[in-house]
C-alpha cells in the first residue's frame, strides 16, 4: 500500500484493497499479467488506451504494493518483464468474481 496510508488507517479490508487497485488501469494491468509475464510494450498493447506515463506510474505503485514483480535482465538492449507476485495472483483470484458479475450485468450498467 502507498506509504501515505498506514495499515491502521483503513476502515476495512475493502478500503485497503481499493487503495491498491484504485485508478482506471490497475485492475486491467493485473488481469493482463495473470496470463503470463509481459514486457512493457506488450503490456501497453494488451491494456489498450493507457499512456506510457500512466502505465509506468501504475506499474511502480503495484510493485511498491507487492502486487507486481519487475525483473530487469541486465541486457543490452534493456529487457524488463513484469509479472504477478503470489500476492498479485491472490488479488487476481479475488477480482475474478467481480469480472463474472460485470460480464453478467454489463448491459444493465450505464457507462459514465
Amino acid at each position: 500500500m502507498r506509504a501515505t496510508r498506514r495499515p491502521g488507517a483503513y476502515n476495512c479490508g475493502l478500503d485497503a484493497a481499493l487503495d491498491v487497485i484504485g485508478g482506471k488501469w490497475k485492475v486491467v494491468v493485473v488481469w493482463a499479467l495473470a496470463e503470463r509475464p509481459r514486457r512493457f510494450g506488450e503490456l501497453r498493447r494488451a491494456v489498450g488506451g493507457v499512456t506510457e506515463k500512466v502505465l509506468a506510474a501504475h506499474l511502480r505503485e503495484l510493485e511498491e504494493d507487492g502486487i507486481v514483480r519487475r525483473e530487469d535482465f541486465g541486457e543490452v538492449p534493456p529487457r524488463v518483464e513484469y509479472s504477478l507476485t503470489p500476492v498479485g495472483r491472490s488479488l487476481n483470484a479475488a477480482l475474478a468474481p467481480l469480472g463474472v458479475w460485470g460480464d453478467e450485468h454489463v448491459r444493465g450498467v450505464a457507462p459514465h
